[in-house]
């Protein structure tokens, strides 16, 4: 059983591409067990069919944890489109929670996009990645849809981990992000 493991955890990233179906299909299964859910079935077919670099948590070859990161774009104001390393699909094993593992996770996913020019996500528990880095975004947010800025202002929990690569923030003015079937931020 998970929850009697005490090994440490291994971190590993993958392309989407490179994952077997047998990966896949473990990664689903922590994502919906995760988030009570069977929503994650379609990760891989219709979300993330390619182009994601998924970090990965295992225990004793057991994934507990895993997160994934697909290329967006986020615009602060007075800014041009940021390459941006959106963060989806964040999950830990319940077994597994609170042993450090998602902390782990996120703290290499962190080294791991510094081919980007900022970190987003949105989530429910800011706390836990202020924790280890990202900052919550304090200004009012918006999508981009063809030319058309499509205010969200009932969007909370935006956060954003500023890369050496990309400018100075003003975490206070205007963020939006391209569209997405069927989303915007989350």
């Amino acid at each position: 059983m998970l929850h009697d493991m005490v090994d440490p955890i291994d971190v590993t990233v993958h392309r989407t591409e490179d994952l077997d179906a047998g990966q896949r299909r473990r990664i689903s299964d922590v994502c919906n067990h995760a988030n009570d859910t069977e929503e994650f079935d379609d990760l891989f077919r219709i979300y993330i069919p390619s182009g994601g670099r998924h970090i990965v948590g295992t225990i004793d070859g057991v994934v507990v944890s895993h997160a994934v990161v697909t290329t967006r774009w986020v615009q602060p104001a007075g800014c041009e489109p940021l390459r941006t390393a959106f963060v989806d699909a964040v999950a830990t094993d319940p077994a597994a929670q609170h042993r450090g593992a998602a902390t782990t996770v996120i703290a290499r996913l962190n080294q791991v996009i510094d081919d980007y020019e900022i970190g987003c996500l949105q989530t429910d528990i800011p706390g836990f990645y202020a924790r280890i880095g990202w900052e919550r975004w304090r200004g009012p947010l918006a999508g981009r849809r063809d030319a058309e800025l499509v205010p969200t202002p009932d969007q909370h929990g935006v956060m954003v981990l500023p890369l050496p690569s990309g400018p100075p923030l003003d975490l206070d003015q205007l963020l939006s992000i391209e569209a997405q079937p069927n989303r915007f931020w989350g």
